[in-house]
């Protein structure tokens, strides 16, 4: 693997990691939520687990992928780096709305 490439997937990797410990907590967070809630949340996350195996799919693929073709793969797991931050921050961002909505009851 090229050092270009090599740097890449380590960056990647490193906001992945730090995107996972998000994940985390919001995964507890759903846990922890109202019965009526729990459904919700529980799909929610289903679809941010999905977007983040999409991303590591596409980042192992790129691992392997020949030197002439690596930079092809790098729009795909762009888009579905966005799209799993774009998910994680939406989730949170209901989670953080709804838990505000208890707080005021």
């Amino acid at each position: 693997m090229s050092e270009k490439r090599e740097d890449y997937v380590n960056n990647l990797k490193a906001k992945i990691q730090e995107l996972n410990q998000e994940i985390s907590k919001l995964s507890d967070k759903a846990g922890q939520a109202k019965e009526e809630k729990k459904a919700e949340y529980k799909e929610q996350m289903d679809k941010l687990r999905e977007k983040r195996k999409d991303l590591e799919s596409k980042v192992s693929e790129m691992k392997e992928a020949s030197e002439s073709t690596w930079e092809k793969f790098k729009e795909g797991v762009e888009s579905s780096w966005e799209a799993l931050k774009e998910k994680t921050a939406e989730v949170k961002s209901r989670f953080k709305k709804d838990a505000e909505k208890e707080e005021k009851k």
